[in-house]
C-alpha cells in the first residue's frame, strides 16, 4: 500500500496515535456509501444526516475505547453500525419505511438495459419502483442479505460473519429472496423487462 493511499487499518492506527486528520480521511473515504445507504432506507435527508453523524460518533467512541476488533473490513463494520442505528430508529418510531422511487440510481441494478428514449427511462423507473415495493414485502433477514449483497457489495462470507450465520444460510436467504420476488412479480403481473 502506497504511503499516499494508506489502508483503513493504517489510518485507524495513525488516528489512535494522535493524528486527528487520519479520521477525516477515513470518513471522507466512506461517507458517500454510508450516507447513501441510510438515506435509501429512511427517505429523509435530515434524519439520514442525524443517523450518519450518530454512526461516526459510535465509530469514534469504539476506536477511542480500544474495543474495535480489526477482523473483517472496516467499512463493513461501519455499515453494520449504520444498519443497526437505522433499525433502532424505526423501532422507536414503530413504523416501517415506505419504499418510494428516488432521484438516485436504484439500489438493485437487477435490470441492465440502455435507456434510449424518454419512454425507456420512464419504464425503467417504474420497474425500479415496483421492485422496491416488492422488496419491502420480504422478511427482514432476506431483505438484509439483499441490501448487503447488492448495495454494500459484500461477499457471502462477509454477510455470514456480519449476520452471525453460516455461508449456506446466507446463500439460502438470498435464494429465497429472489424466489419470493419472482413469485410476487408473477402474482402482481409486473413486467421486469422491455418488450423487444
Amino acid at each position: 500500500m502506497k504511503a499516499s493511499n494508506p489502508s483503513d487499518q493504517e489510518l485507524i492506527k495513525r488516528y489512535l496515535s494522535g493524528n486527528e486528520s487520519s479520521l477525516e480521511i477515513i470518513i471522507n473515504r466512506h461517507k458517500h456509501k454510508v450516507f447513501s445507504y441510510i438515506l435509501m432506507v429512511v427517505k429523509s435527508p435530515e434524519i439520514a444526516d442525524d443517523l450518519f453523524q450518530d454512526t461516526f460518533i459510535k465509530v469514534i467512541n469504539t476506536l477511542k475505547s480500544g474495543t474495535y476488533n480489526e477482523e473483517g473490513k472496516f467499512i463493513h463494520w461501519v455499515m453494520r453500525i449504520a444498519h443497526n442505528l437505522v433499525i433502532d430508529y424505526f423501532r422507536k418510531k414503530k413504523r416501517i419505511p415506505i419504499k418510494e422511487n428516488t432521484e438516485e440510481r436504484d439500489t438493485f441494478e437487477l435490470i441492465n438495459i440502455k435507456a434510449e428514449s424518454i419512454e425507456d427511462i420512464m419504464i425503467t423507473d417504474q420497474i425500479h419502483k415496483d421492485l422496491k415495493v416488492l422488496i419491502g414485502y420480504l422478511p427482514e433477514e432476506q431483505k438484509e442479505v439483499l441490501l448487503m449483497r447488492h448495495y454494500i457489495g459484500m461477499s457471502f462470507k462477509d454477510i455470514a460473519e456480519e449476520t452471525d450465520v453460516s455461508i449456506n444460510t446466507a446463500l439460502g436467504r438470498m435464494r429465497y429472496a429472489i424466489l419470493n420476488i419472482r413469485r410476487l412479480v408473477k402474482e402482481n403481473n409486473i413486467s421486469l423487462s422491455h418488450s423487444y
